[in-house]
């Protein structure tokens, strides 16, 4: 008896809805899905089933092809492993990769592995090993339910059904309604460690960000106010603390907006912009991060322009990461933002004549956490959450942003977006 299509295709959907899941839950990494299906040799490896936070169906091979003895591994015996990352997997896997067994009814159907940027705190381990437990009850059910219809069938077709078949019968029928109830049970659970994440990370947010804006406000009323009285280096050490304190605020501020994307709580507002204030509105903001540094900011837009219909906040914090990423990694030369607008899209570039980025990390620049080597995070300050809010940005406004690249020759990030004229 064949496999019923309309449960394989509710498996497939399941199956990718895991591994997506899996991605987000460890902050952006990356998650390979290896299953048996019902149907196929229960004693065969496991294939490829699902893949996210790849670029494309071919580097998802790859990376499955690098983890095949560690999945074969994992699959025979049914324990959790751990190993470093392998060919398809560097730039998604800085803390490494690991394997969780889809084991339920004593069958390892197969394998959760995921890509971990950072390592994990517990409760997101929790969150995983609850994903991967419930992942492994989809595939048993799926696998009872098949059997289930082939022992009915059978009863239908043979006229001598015998007790020992009717007792197989009530048992996958026992089995099955367990199986449900575990699902809800691990779903509602799935939804409370979400909520509890959520409050978490608002909470946390707001608690620190409270007497942080009350320091950085406390400094600069000292440096207003007493800028006479205080000595060169008692200056300097300020400065610096506000430098800190603003850069700790922004990366807070980039993880609630992400997190509050991520949830859909971020509503867009359409209004009518003037792009030419906008983008004086982010230059003036970098000013900060190129102090110091022989950097020209230049910006070419044909005026007047057009007017348009956006929203103003959220391309404004697209132009300012960018414009910031931009002078963060530029130590001398040039930065220029440019801008048109043409049958309904917004076209802007910002170049740069910084370090650059090697083609093997441009597939990854756009991934949470990700730095271009481990010297970054010191060398240059930020936490890689920049680019990843910037294509979050740009997907609530029906946008993208593409990078142009080449190591020691500069980068040009290119973003669209459709517009209203207002």
């Amino acid at each position: 008896m064949s496999a019923n299509p309309d449960r394989m295709q509710l498996l497939s959907s399941a199956l990718s809805a895991a591994a997506t899941r899996a991605a987000e839950l460890v902050g952006g990494g990356a998650a390979l899905l290896f299953a048996v299906l019902p149907g196929e040799a229960p004693d065969g490896p496991p294939r490829l089933r699902a893949a996210a936070g790849f670029a494309s169906h071919d580097d998802a091979r790859e990376a499955a092809a690098g983890l095949a003895d560690a999945v074969s591994q994992c699959h025979s015996t049914g324990r959790r492993e751990e190993t470093p990352a392998t060919a398809g997997m560097q730039g998604r896997a800085a803390a490494g990769i690991v394997l969780h067994p889809l084991a339920a009814n004593g069958t390892c159907h197969g394998v959760l592995a995921i890509g971990l940027p950072i390592a994990l705190p517990a409760e997101t381990n929790e969150s995983v090993t609850l994903l991967a437990a419930t992942t492994a009850v989809h595939l048993d059910h799926s696998g009872l339910c098949e059997k289930l219809e082939q022992i009915r069938a059978d009863k239908v077709e043979s006229e001598s059904f015998t007790d020992e078949r009717s007792d197989e019968l009530l048992k996958l029928s026992e089995t099955l309604f367990a199986q449900d109830i575990e699902l809800l049970r691990s779903n509602e659970k799935l939804g409370q460690i979400e909520k509890i994440k959520s409050d978490f990370i608002e909470k946390m947010s707001r608690e620190l960000r409270t007497p942080l804006n009350s320091i950085i406000e406390a400094i600069i009323s000292v440096l207003a106010g007493e800028n006479e009285n205080i000595s060169e280096t008692a200056k300097q050490s300020l400065r610096t603390a506000l430098d800190e304190g603003t850069i700790y605020q922004r990366t807070l501020q980039n993880i609630l907006d992400l997190w509050r994307i991520r949830q859909g709580e971020m509503a867009v507002e359409v209004q009518d912009l003037n792009l030419s204030e906008l983008i004086d509105e982010a230059i003036f903001s970098i000013q900060d991060t190129i102090a110091g540094k022989p950097i020209v900011v230049r910006k070419h837009i044909q005026e007047p322009f057009p007017k348009l219909k956006c929203d103003p906040a959220k391309l404004n914090q697209i132009l300012f990461l960018l414009l910031d990423n931009a002078a963060k990694f530029t130590a001398e030369g040039d930065i220029e933002i440019s801008a048109r607008y043409e049958d309904g899209t917004l076209y802007c570039q910002i170049s740069d004549t910084g370090i650059g980025i090697c083609p093997d990390d441009q597939d990854y620049v756009f991934d949470e956490f990700f730095q271009v080597d481990d010297r970054a995070s010191t060398q240059y300050r930020g936490a890689g959450l920049g680019l990843s809010l910037v294509t979050e940005l740009l997907e609530l406004l029906d946008g993208r942003c593409a990078i142009r690249s080449e190591a020691g020759q500069g980068t040009t990030a290119s973003i669209e977006i459709a517009v209203q004229p207002s």
